[in-house]
């Protein structure tokens, strides 16, 4: 790259590029580039002038050794652009709003009177025909109050106020559809899933590339755990998918050759060849945004409520100008109120102000479905929470292992793992890693093995049945009894630690001790959210009482339920939200998802990337419970900005309607300061709301 530093402060370089011309092209995969880069905290290309504006981290020769290198081939080769371009979005709006001025300003300037005259009346038609087809209708709404002014100015053969009206009507809708487009393409582009490169089948081999070089026929492989980078089929293989971020469904799907797979689902088992159907930016940026138009299903109450007020009020404007014209008779006063309507501001501002929020959020790794669940998190009164993977790390490690009826230790862990290693979860993988530590290797001498969810293990080794699991799968399913003499050995097992049990012929056999590390900033996230209004705050978990009492003290939860199964789970967020409150449930598994759904808000715990296990209303993907408390602080806010917007928009155009009517404003200077309040109160809720920094404490 050949460029000239034209200022330059620490951590901060301003250039110019020597080359002419840079087209939007260049210019979004230049910044794509600068962006992907790991020393750059921010950067800007700026298309018409040629400037780089580059923020960054560590030594500057770093920085200018990198841009020097730079080459637009290597950039096409190692960054992927979507078919949809903010940038080219921009232009295009930037462009119909400079030529709708110019015509504007020309037909002024130089048309001569009967032309102009005859250039209005061509410009009414459209307006006249909405207006008619509300009264056909028998519908009051803005199209009507916007055809009755711009007809009675022109049938007073006052043309200069329609023209005026119509162009700024326009221009308001112009506006109006950026805004709208923008807050969309800016929420669209903070989901997408920024996979740089994937596995590349090539013969028998596997090549490491960008996505970019991806073709539609490309065989790319995705292994469990993996992200679903493209949309394609399943060549080979076979693999269970979560695709709920997409479908909603719940469970993992099974897909075998032929199956159709989506960009953004996750790989839970298994592996694949995808042969790919449609390259980078195709598939994925379009069901992102369907997502978003169809989260509008999805509004909050304060967005519909916004909604109706605004149809609601229309008549109450038509009425007032009827009125207006009754008692003054001047026909100037009652256009100065039609002028005037609360619907634009109302139905755009309110959804702006969400989609703004659920931008924000998703800068935080936060994926928010749709507005009311972001107002069931600002109004939640309860949070509840799963205990293993959201309080804790997920990563268990076995402990202690205590036998019982006179077993071996090490015979007791050797059969343990034997059973667990064909149903691998968190606790499971734990049991079969101590295993391996030890260097217990076992042959598979067992018959069918049976895994009950939620409960445990069932299978027979050498004629004897073996049972392991959870209290409740041991003691009071399978009806285990504890061996004579050895109960008060049982009651001081170690209450700190979750416990496996298991069990052969009846008898128990073996407490094998899991410890899994409470999350360091759980408890101070309890405190911060009850200083956020929250009131109680609960955890659900499988452990005995015992232990589930000893964590809760450790946490400083305000109560707890031991032994529970998914469907306790559901039934208690459910009979809570029957008791009158607001209900947010945070979980990290599939058994969680009864609760999840139950919730006023299900959330989610996902370590991986984002977007890659939506099974709730809400996903925090990162590793830090304080996620929680941005949430909430931002669902706060935004509450707060649309309450603020109300203020604004009823206070200002009843001040209008006001002016109008008492004859201090004239009917085009009601309709410019009415269209100017909407496009400021519209720019104003896409503003970023405040959110806390990462990790910061409260």
């Amino acid at each position: 790259m050949r460029a000239t530093i034209v200022h330059e402060s620490r951590g901060r370089l301003r250039l110019r590029l020597r080359q002419k011309n840079l087209t939007l092209r260049q210019a979004d995969l230049l910044e794509t580039w600068l962006k992907g880069q790991p020393w750059v905290r921010e950067a800007a290309v700026h298309e018409r002038t040629g400037c780089i504006i580059v923020t960054f981290t560590g030594e500057r020769e770093t920085v200018l050794s990198a841009l020097g290198a730079f080459t637009w081939a290597g950039a096409e080769a190692s960054v992927a652009l979507p078919d949809h371009s903010t940038r080219a979005m921009n232009r295009e709006f930037q462009e119909k709003l400079v030529g709708k001025v110019a015509v504007k300003a020309a037909a002024t300037l130089f048309l001569p009177a009967p032309l102009r005259i005859a250039r209005v009346i061509w410009h009414m038609a459209p307006f006249l025909r909405k207006g008619l087809r509300c009264l056909g209708r028998r519908q009051i709404k803005v199209e009507l109050l916007d055809a009755l002014s711009i007809g009675i100015s022109a049938c007073r053969r006052d043309f200069g106020t329609a023209g005026t009206v119509m162009f700024l009507l326009e221009i308001g809708e112009l506006l109006e559809d950026w805004t709208r487009k923008k807050s969309v393409a800016d929420l669209a582009e903070s989901l997408s899933l920024h996979v740089d490169r994937v596995w590349l089948k090539n013969g028998n081999d596997e090549v490491l590339v960008s996505i970019g070089q991806v073709k539609p026929g490309d065989l790319v492989v995705v292994r469990a755990g993996g992200v679903i980078p493209l949309d394609g089929v399943v060549a080979e293989g076979e693999i269970t998918v979560n695709q709920a971020s997409l479908t909603g469904e719940s469970v993992p799907v099974a897909k075998r050759p032929g199956g159709a797979l989506y960009a953004g689902t996750v790989v839970e088992e298994g592996e694949c060849a995808l042969e790919v159907k449609q390259a980078s930016g195709q598939g994925r940026y379009d069901q992102i945004v369907d997502m978003i138009q169809r989260s509008e299903q999805m509004k909050s109450a304060a967005e519909a409520k916004a909604s109706n007020l605004a149809d609601k009020l229309v008549p109450y404007t038509f009425a007032g100008s009827l009125l207006d014209l009754l008692l003054t008779r001047n026909v100037t006063r009652a256009l100065s109120v039609l002028m005037v309507d609360f619907s634009c501001a109302l139905k755009l501002a309110m959804p702006l102000a969400v989609m703004s929020a659920m931008r924000e959020a998703g800068r935080e790794h936060i994926t928010v479905k749709g507005g009311r669940f972001l107002e069931a998190t600002a109004k939640a009164d309860t949070i509840i929470f799963d205990k293993t993977g959201t309080l804790t790390h997920a990563c268990p490690q076995v402990a202690q292992i205590i036998p019982f009826n006179g077993k071996n230790e090490a015979e007791m862990l050797r059969l343990a793992a034997c059973l667990e290693e064909h149903f691998p979860h968190s606790m499971a993988n734990a049991v079969v890693e101590a295993a391996r530590r030890r260097g217990l290797r076992h042959e598979e001498r067992h018959a069918k093995v049976e895994y009950l969810v939620a409960h445990g293990i069932a299978s027979s080794v050498d004629g004897e049945q073996v049972r392991i699991g959870s209290a409740h799968f041991i003691f009071e399913d399978e009806k285990v009894r504890i061996p004579e003499g050895e109960q008060e050995k049982f009651d001081t097992l170690p209450p700190e630690f979750s416990q496996l049990y298991l069990a052969i012929d009846g008898v128990l056999s073996a407490v094998i001790c899991i410890s899994d590390p409470l999350r360091e900033e759980a408890k101070d996230v309890f405190s911060a959210l009850r200083r956020l209004g929250v009131k109680k705050t609960v955890m659900l978990t499988g452990d005995s009482p015992r232990t589930a009492a000893a964590i809760a003290a450790q946490l400083g939860v305000d109560d707890f339920r031991a032994g529970v199964l998914p469907a306790d789970k559901a039934e208690y967020v459910a009979a809570l939200r029957r008791e009158g409150h607001t209900v947010l449930m945070v979980g990290d598994g599939i058994n969680d998802s009864p609760a999840l759904s139950e919730a006023d808000a299900g959330i989610a715990i996902s370590d991986g990337a984002a977007i890659a296990r939506e099974i709730a209303d809400i996903t925090i993907a990162a590793d830090s419970l304080w996620e929680l408390v941005q949430l909430r602080q931002l669902a706060m806010a935004l509450m707060n900005r649309i309450q603020a917007n109300y203020r604004f928009v009823i206070g200002f155009n009843g001040a209008l309607i006001g002016l109008g009517a008492a004859g201090v404003l004239p009917p085009a200077t009601s309709a410019m300061l009415h269209n100017l309040s909407t496009l400021g109160v519209s720019l104003h809720s896409m503003r970023a709301l405040p959110l806390p920094k990462s990790g910061q404490r409260f």
